[in-house]
């Protein structure tokens, strides 16, 4: 297999953190769609990442339909329930987190990409990300156990690790020290096991 996308985005790094902890081998093409769309698009017309290419030449496009697949693959080592209450609660943590990054990454592009900024248009990005946050900061701080949905990780853990580091990074004015204090420790002691430290690529803003 061939993932393509940085490790800066949280959706690829979730990917590629997952792909590791299922022991699943792959090749990495650290591609930009921004330096390197040229590259993407013959795998990807929408040139976005992650995108995976199978061994059987088919190439799946979006973060959820890869981990679906992989999932698939692990069978009952999934890390995630396999129906019931408790697949719609983790896969309501990972919508709420990834809609979380994929807010962040919009505030991105307003400030980077865009001469003529909308406050209008930050503002509203600005309050979803943080009214996730509350949601999440209530969600993890209602629960004792180790990780999210008991003492092994799952993609909750992922997604949220992963799109806390991407928006702390590139928003710091959005943090401080007393807000979110619950969830912040918990993606923290995510960020301390190796996978995480061995995937993990320093926020670079697109320019």
């Amino acid at each position: 297999m061939i993932l393509i996308g940085q490790f800066d985005s949280p959706f690829v790094r979730r990917v590629a953190i997952a792909l590791n902890l299922y022991g699943m081998a792959y090749e990495h093409r650290p591609w930009s769609v921004f330096g390197d769309a040229d590259k993407i698009a013959p795998f990807n017309p929408l040139i976005r990442v992650p995108t995976l290419v199978l061994d059987s030449g088919d190439v799946l496009v979006e973060s959820a339909m890869i981990l679906d697949y992989l999932d698939e693959q692990a069978g009952e080592h999934a890390m995630i329930a396999s129906g019931g209450p408790e697949r719609r609660q983790a896969l309501k943590v990972c919508a709420l987190a990834t809609g979380l990054a994929d807010k962040a990454v919009a505030l991105v592009y307003e400030r980077v990409l865009h001469k003529e900024k909308s406050q209008a248009w930050l503002d509203r990005c600005t309050g979803q990300v943080e009214r996730v946050l509350n949601a999440l900061e209530a969600d993890r701080a209602a629960r004792a156990t180790q990780y999210w949905f008991g003492d092994a990780i799952g993609h909750a853990d992922i997604a949220v690790a992963c799109a806390l580091r991407f928006a702390r990074e590139a928003h710091p004015e959005i943090f401080s020290s007393t807000r979110w204090p619950t969830l912040i420790g918990h993606s923290d002691r995510c960020e301390t096991l190796p996978v995480f430290k061995a995937i993990v690529q320093p926020f670079n803003p697109p320019r």
